[in-house]
């Protein structure tokens, strides 16, 4: 008798469709961008081919096909204690003991887990295909220790992108993580950028391990996985020399909340992430749970499912971060929740009185060498320091601010002291140093500066402490000889200093003169502080001096992604000098009109979105702070940047920061470019904070960890608060008016950013020349979306109010101007008018 089941499929061979499981040898999932074919081998389902659509052609080199599935597995949780220790290129332990602040960080980043040692790892590929529809693959995968069930789905909104859902069902009790497959790898030859967000981005690969996991100094060469807490962007990336990006991106939700109910959960490592596969073959992977972390005890049988999407993008790593940013994280939908409750105007006004009183600034004046300093304490941390710090930090605001208010509290109480405070800081006597500082901080008590983090002497602080803050004075008193003997004092040592290649070393021994820090190189903007001697004194050789040094960085730092940092507590670790770089180049560019400034200026600013939050999405819900209930929109990390990211950064712990001085520059960039993501990061960093304000001062905290501590142990950060604030206006008035409201820059301020002076000559309002003017009393706007800039002709007859609507939704307000009656406006979002009056 013959079997009913032969004889339906002799029917269905006559009809022509043959079951799927039983003649298939081959499967594919393709659209018009992507095509990826499996073919049936003896090890299982193997990915024979991966093309991507490149205009009207098919590439089939972007990648070497795999679909090795990994999948990791032990008995009992993997330690957290370090499993190796490491050596700086020169020798000797990397990092030193008394980097304390980055002991436990590095510490945790070397752990098994963090290297990709931890556990058994089981390499395989699935044996067992079915095709769910046209667009849905599911394979499924038996191993010793799991079952494993991954569908593949080509994804109809973006056709770059493959979604994969992959769900693991232990047969035995332990710790599980689930890599993503390989969907291919990119031979080293072929690769022209790597990166994992935050973390670090090159074009080449280093070989000491300390200066490629703690510096980003090209790609590690080993397969670690990173955490999410200061992954930027949870995506990382291979760009071919092909054109083509290869990403894994996360799924939303799927990494942890930094305040998922009613404290910080910053640390919580829920996602691994990393450029290379387990076997350390280039290929970006995804990893979860990991290993002994959040969700990976499994008992037999409890099963658990993630999803993620693979991208192929036909172009290089920024459209793919762009892809990320705003189609998968919606960072569109983020920047429209943003409502202020403070304008940044009011801000401003607020913080200039928080400032000139001595006991909410914590102002001190002391003598020293004949003369009366001034500044206001600092309670961080400082070797040697006995609660005595003192510190300066933006000059430029400190001149802006008593420029445009005329306010004798600031002309005569601070401005003559903090200028005694720069002259005694810098060294003017001797031989090697002299030009050069002393130190960031005096310390009161001893009658001495010093540096941060022990006796150095950088270069780059005669840049920052001689050189710009100088600079800035300079703007606005042109004539004072001292200054500018001084200026020439920093300039000359500059010129010292640099090596015949271009580039400056990252410090020397106060005691002995030697070189220290050997072990890394100083891929920061020290270069500017020869061209802020060039517009200030004239001489062409610091111009030359300076090209020379912007030459040296753009090709040894800029064009390989490697960056170095300027917070000699982090031993350096890269951060928002970064960002400066960006304007630097930007400023040499507008000087000498060389396209390869300009150029270089927009690598690094792409570069620094990496330093900018993407995650979570930002949404209602509500969570406890404090005490308070705030909406999660209101304290979301999406749109802050780092003080610094990567292994050793502030942010592993702290959070990202709110004093976003690169939220000016990044505006200038989006008009330069064309780019929005520079727009929208300017504005999701800059508007709707009020939950990182101080209600009493108007000052923010510094680190999102703090939430409204305002400015705590730093209250020079206000100085920087109002100058980055200012910045970030300005910027908008120019960009939003296409020019026709423009005042001119100074230089940038030392150490948080690109942030730059104003207010030391006239800027033009729809073809007038005006001065910028701070008055609180002059104007009355009655919603706090409407931010203000004030001027007034130069001839005295004519004022000007320059409002700007900072929220993505159109804002109806009332406008009184001096004791007149209120005017209704109305703007679009992100709109501008210009009002004039007698």
């Amino acid at each position: 008798m013959i079997d009913r089941r032969v004889l339906f499929l002799v029917f269905l061979l006559a009809i022509g469709f043959v079951p799927f499981a039983l003649a298939q040898k081959s499967v594919q999932l393709a659209n018009d961008h992507i095509r990826i074919h499996w073919q049936n081998s003896a090890q299982g389902w193997r990915i024979q081919e991966v093309a991507v659509r490149q205009g009207t052609k098919w590439t089939k080199k972007t990648l070497t096909p795999s679909g090795e599935y990994t999948l990791l597995y032990s008995t009992t949780k993997p330690s957290t204690k370090p499993s190796e220790t490491f050596e700086k290129s020169t020798g000797g332990v990397f990092p030193e003991e008394n980097y304390h602040y980055q002991q436990q960080q590095w510490g945790e980043s070397t752990n098994a887990a963090s290297l990709n040692t931890a556990g058994t790892p089981y390499y395989f590929y699935p044996k067992n295909v079915d095709a769910v529809s046209k667009s849905h693959l599911r394979f499924t995968s038996e191993t010793e220790v799991a079952t494993v069930v991954t569908d593949w789905k080509l994804n109809e909104k973006y056709p770059t992108d493959m979604v994969v859902t992959q769900t693991l069902t232990p047969k035995k009790q332990g710790f599980f993580s689930l890599a993503s497959p390989s969907l291919g790898t990119v031979d080293r030859k072929d690769m022209a950028w790597a990166t994992v967000p935050g973390y670090f981005q090159g074009n080449y690969f280093q070989e000491n391990f300390a200066k490629a996991y703690a510096y980003g100094y090209g790609i590690p060469e080993r397969p670690v996985v990173y955490r999410e807490r200061c992954a930027s962007t949870l995506s990382p990336l291979v760009s071919t020399k092909g054109g083509v990006t290869f990403s894994v991106i996360s799924e939303p939700g799927l990494a942890r909340d930094p305040w998922a109910k009613d404290q910080s959960t910053q640390t919580d490592w829920h996602i691994g992430l990393s450029h290379m596969n387990r076997k350390g073959e280039l290929s970006p992977t995804l990893y979860y749970p990991v290993l002994g972390e959040h969700l990976s005890e499994r008992e037999e049988g409890n099963a658990l499912s993630y999803s993620f999407r693979y991208s192929l993008t036909d172009g290089d790593w920024f459209q793919a971060l762009n892809h990320t940013i705003y189609d998968i994280y919606r960072f569109k939908e983020g920047l429209a929740l943003r409502q202020s409750t403070q304008s940044l105007t009011d801000r401003i006004e607020k913080m200039h009185y928080y400032l000139t009183d001595p006991k909410t600034s914590l102002w001190n004046i002391e003598e020293y060498k004949g003369r009366k300093i001034g500044a206001q304490s600092y309670l961080g941390g400082v070797v040697g320091s006995n609660k005595d710090a003192m510190k300066n930090s933006d000059y430029g605001a400190m001149w802006m601010l008593a420029n445009a208010t005329n306010d004798p509290d600031l002309t005569k109480n601070v401005l003559p002291y903090a200028l005694n405070f720069k002259l005694t800081q810098q060294i003017a006597d001797g031989d090697f140093f002299k030009g050069a500082i002393e130190g960031q901080y005096y310390l009161a008590k001893s009658k001495k500066f010093v540096e941060e983090w022990g006796e150095v002497v950088e270069p780059i602080a005669v840049t920052y402490y001689i050189m710009l803050d100088i600079g800035n004075m300079l703007l606005f008193e042109p004539d004072n000889a001292e200054l500018k003997e001084r200026l020439r004092l920093g300039a000359e040592n500059l010129l010292k200093w640099q090596q015949s290649d271009g580039s400056w070393v990252v410090a020397y021994d106060k005691k002995t003169e030697d070189e220290l820090f050997k072990d890394i190189a100083d891929y920061r903007p020290t270069f500017y502080g020869l061209l802020v001697a060039y517009r200030q004194l004239k001489d062409p050789k610091y111009l030359a001096a300076a090209k020379k040094g912007a030459d040296w960085f753009v090709e040894n730092g800029v064009n390989t992604g490697s960056f170095l940092g300027v917070c000699g507590d982090a031993r350096y670790a890269p951060d928002f000098a970064t960002g400066q770089t960006a304007q630097a180049l930007l400023d040499l560019y507008e000087i000498t009109k060389a396209e390869k400034y300009k150029e270089a200026a927009i690598k690094a600013a792409k570069i620094y979105t990496s330093s900018v939050y993407t995650h979570p999405i930002p949404d209602r819900q509500t969570k406890t702070v404090k005490g308070t209930k705030r909406e999660d929109w209101e304290i979301s990390q999406a749109g802050l940047s780092f003080e610094h990211g990567g292994i050793f950064g502030s942010a592993n712990r702290l959070g990202p920061i709110q004093l976003a001085s690169h939220a000016g520059m990044f505006i200038r960039m989006s008009a330069l470019t064309g780019e929005p993501l520079f727009a929208d990061m300017a504005r999701a960093a800059s508007t709707g904070r009020d939950a990182f304000v101080d209600s009493t001062t108007s000052v923010a905290s510094y680190y999102w960890s703090t939430m409204n501590k305002g400015a705590g142990p730093y209250p020079h950060h206000a100085w920087w608060q109002i100058g980055w604030l200012t910045d970030y206006l300005m910027a908008e008035a120019e960009y939003r008016s296409d020019g026709q409201v423009k005042f001119p820059r100074g230089f940038v301020t030392p150490k948080v950013g690109p942030h730059q002076t104003y207010g030391f000559a006239p800027g033009t309002i729809n073809g007038e020349k005006a001065n910028l003017l701070i008055n609180e009393k002059l104007v009355r706007v009655d919603s706090p979306s409407i931010d203000y800039i004030l001027a007034e002709a130069v001839d005295g007859k004519k004022k000007f109010v320059v409002l700007l609507n900072d929220r993505a939704q159109p804002t109806d307000f009332n406008l009184a101007i001096g004791q007149n009656s209120p005017v209704k406006k109305s703007l679009p979002a992100f709109g501008m008018e210009v009002v004039s009056f007698e």
